[in-house]
């Protein structure tokens, strides 16, 4: 059996940064039958939910882990440290498990692939996992 790790807000938990909750029918349709480990980087890394929604500032994911860019909120708060905490609190979850695929949820500071790639899923790709964007 496929163990998946998926973003918590696409299974529909309320997770997202508007506290709203979306499932997504497509992700649910493609993990049936398998094991899915939900997980959300953004409370991982200590930040509420609802929270205030965050942009990457100065460049994509892979430009924050190597501290050349910023994620910072829209009201001007810098979470940076929050998201690369939650990211690595994430690898480590996936690194415990034989993960087959991980599904993140699109165009997410943390977890969206484009048009900029996200923290979580930069660290995620860089180690070496499966990782898709999912609506």
């Amino acid at each position: 059996m496929n163990i998946y790790l998926v973003s918590a807000c696409l299974l529909g938990l309320k997770t997202r940064y508007d506290g709203m909750i979306v499932p997504s029918a497509v992700c649910s349709k493609v993990v049936e039958g398998g094991i899915c480990i939900p997980v959300c980087p953004e409370q991982l890394g200590g930040l509420s939910t609802p929270r205030t929604a965050a942009d990457l500032v100065g460049g994509d994911g892979h430009d924050v882990l190597a501290g050349r860019a910023r994620v910072v909120t829209r009201d001007g708060e810098d979470v940076t440290e929050k998201f690369i905490l939650g990211a690595r609190q994430v690898l480590e979850i996936a690194k415990q498990q034989e993960i087959a695929k991980i599904f993140l949820k699109a165009r997410s500071p943390s977890c969206g692939l484009a048009p900029m790639i996200g923290v979580t899923a930069a660290l995620l790709q860089e180690a070496g996992f499966d990782v898709v964007a999912m609506e």
